[in-house]
């Protein structure tokens, strides 16, 4: 998770804050010292973190308990709001208004600006447009090869020049082609931000392809240091928007999301892993969520879109409903499933998941059987598929010999698909209101305000 420690530590604030027997001036004390203990942990500027607890003791100790709300619900709702402000109050989208929409990318060295495009590039390719990127690197000697195979990973051109030294040059001749694209991403030179020469090519570079957009690519265990270098770059060439590469398993994470937020540039997307579709567009509120195991319900609904049609979803939530679906719906849920993302990341994205502390072993376990069950279901046949009930035991010895999966772990999946029939059963007869009712009283007391 991006910012692990920080999202376990504020979790635990909201716990403490549950299980009060009553809000009063001692809790919303100790509920400051030990926000402002999570931030200074993650690398936040000290003065940025007493600016944010100082509002929210204003709030906390002045404002009246809406109708409706209990203290401590207002209290969390006031933690959750100051959070989201802290970090930019609301998300900066990139909306695709003409052909072709520029974007400059700029960046220091070992930001993982050439990497970053390739996974923006893939964004906006799953996004239905056409995309390509243009290579303006001519300091760094590997980085048009680094970047034609960047975008050969997701098939999309590199247009590029090995031999020429003049970046404006090499846009001159590549002009005609990048106009037949929807989005075309701009790579330039990665130096300091405040080194004269740098400034001046991209000055040029800006004033001749006049970009839409000119994202700044910074690496997140930067810390606090990303805001001098945010600025430095947005007053000499006016960067619109701010990427935060390697915002996963780094302390330093907050520091560079809060110093962004601090300055003129917006963050748009961030970083959260090594693989092409590790890209997200930043929404502060979704981001807070997720941080204090509330869930990103629109994150999570994107990364449904990109993977299934409406159509498709809506139909195979109504063959669960009813429960009439059979092992082919189960592996085309499955399949679904694992391009959306790894279970951790999926776990956090849904509301009240990230409360329950599921360890990272067990989520493991649970994604290698999915992947046997993935395999097995590759070896049956499309009868057995479409009734299991079919499935005998010398079938399953079968099924075991072809897919290389254990019976063991097949008779599971077996049991596991009449579990869930069953279930959905048991909730479609009388007393399902009972029966959800009983389910839900398990996880009393590891839901928010449960």
């Amino acid at each position: 998770m991006v910012l692990e420690k920080l999202g376990n530590s504020l979790r635990e604030t909201l716990k403490k804050i549950a299980s009060a027997v009553f809000v009063d001036e001692k809790l919303i004390n100790e509920l400051i010292k030990d926000i402002q203990r999570a931030l200074l942990q993650s690398d936040v500027n000290v003065k940025l973190v007493f600016n944010l607890s100082n509002e929210i003791k204003n709030r906390a100790l002045k404002e009246e308990t809406p109708a409706g709300l209990t203290k401590k619900e207002h209290l969390i709702k006031i933690v959750h709001e100051e959070l989201i402000k802290f970090l930019g109050k609301e998300s900066a989208e990139i909306k695709i208004t003409h052909k072709p929409f520029k974007i400059m990318m700029v960046g220091l060295f070992g930001s993982g600006k050439t990497t970053t495009i390739g996974k923006l590039a893939k964004y906006f390719q799953k996004r239905g447009h056409k995309v390509a990127a243009l290579g303006l690197d001519v300091h760094r000697p590997a980085a048009p090869d680094q970047l034609a195979q960047v975008m050969k990973q997701i098939n999309a051109p590199a247009f590029i020049d090995k031999n020429e030294k003049d970046p404006l040059k090499i846009y001159n001749e590549f002009e005609k082609e990048i106009n037949d694209y929807d989005v075309v991403l701009i790579d330039t030179a990665g130096r300091d931000a405040l080194s004269a020469d740098l400034i001046k090519e991209i000055n040029e570079i800006n004033k001749l392809a006049k970009p839409e957009e000119k994202l700044l690519v910074i690496s997140g265990d930067i810390g606090q240091a990303a805001q001098k270098q945010a600025e430095a770059f947005h007053s000499s060439c006016g960067v619109t928007g701010v990427i935060a590469t390697k915002m996963e398993g780094t302390a330093k994470g907050g520091g560079a999301l809060t110093a962004c937020a601090a300055t003129s540039a917006p963050i748009k997307f961030i970083g959260v892993g090594e693989k092409i579709d590790d890209l997200e567009a930043f929404n502060p509120t979704g981001f807070v969520g997720r941080l204090l195991g509330m869930g990103d319900i629109e994150a999570l609904l994107e990364k449904a879109h990109e993977v299934m049609t409406e159509e498709s979803a809506e139909e195979m939530s109504k063959k669960f409903l009813k429960g009439d679906f059979n092992l082919l719906d189960l592996y085309q849920q499955m399949e679904a499933m694992s391009k959306m993302g790894s279970m951790g990341k999926l776990m956090e994205m849904i509301p009240g998941m990230g409360q329950l502390k599921l360890p990272k072993e067990a989520l493991k376990v649970q994604e290698d059987k999915l992947k046997k069950w993935k395999h097995a279901m590759n070896s049956m046949t499309k009868e057995e598929l479409e009734d299991p009930e079919l499935i005998s035991s010398t079938r399953i010895d079968r099924i075991a010999k072809g897919s290389g999966v254990s019976s063991k772990d097949i008779r599971e999946l077996l049991k596991q698909y009449r579990q869930s029939k069953k279930l959905v059963k048991m909730f479609k007869g009388k007393g399902s209101e009972k029966n959800m009712a009983k389910m839900m009283s398990q996880f009393k007391g590891k839901l928010p305000g449960m």
